[in-house]
């Protein structure tokens, strides 16, 4: 019996199966910078976190990595949400309260006001106001502020309007 013959084939399945787990991947999600709120912020933070809804505009829930109290998503390219953010610089812009400002629209949905930025990638992010912590909605690319945007914000403002109360969020 000539035991080298078999061997090639023994060492060839476990370096098959070392190459296919190497290349696959086990988890999905999205992964996020997590926000670092002052104490005051976070207590929010995680009741907003507490109160999110498990869909959003149709999508289930699908937290990013690392796993935090202060994210969220949902679908698959994920709409992110982070809580306790800084405030975004255009959110001063005289250009944007006058309108002036081509990718930057101050509004509100549902009784939360929001600024709605362009992005450099062309991806749009939607930032709180006039809240005690600045909660941002990062859509995905492909994803149109004008399509999607509106659902998004309608299904996130009862979260929003029980957990962020009105008022001047933190400078930080």
């Amino acid at each position: 019996m000539d035991i080298f013959r078999h061997r090639p084939l023994g060492l060839l399945a476990p370096a098959l199966l070392i190459a296919v787990a190497g290349c696959s991947s086990a988890d999905d999600s999205a992964t996020v910078a997590v926000p670092r709120p002052d104490a005051k912020t976070a207590a929010v933070c995680r009741e907003l976190h507490r109160v999110l809804p498990s869909k959003l505009d149709g999508r289930s829930r699908n937290d990013p990595e690392p796993r935090s109290a202060y994210t969220a998503g949902w679908g698959n390219p994920a709409i992110i949400l982070r809580c306790g953010v800084v405030r975004p610089p255009k959110m001063i812009d005289p250009k944007v309260a006058e309108g002036g400002d081509p990718d930057a629209i101050a509004g509100g949905v549902n009784g939360v006001d929001w600024l709605m930025e362009k992005q450099g990638d062309g991806t749009w992010r939607f930032t709180t106001a006039n809240r005690t912590a600045y909660v941002q909605i990062s859509l995905p690319k492909g994803m149109s502020a004008q399509e999607d945007g509106t659902g998004i914000l309608t299904d996130l403002a009862p979260a929003v309007k029980k957990a962020i109360p009105e008022g001047i969020a933190s400078m930080k």
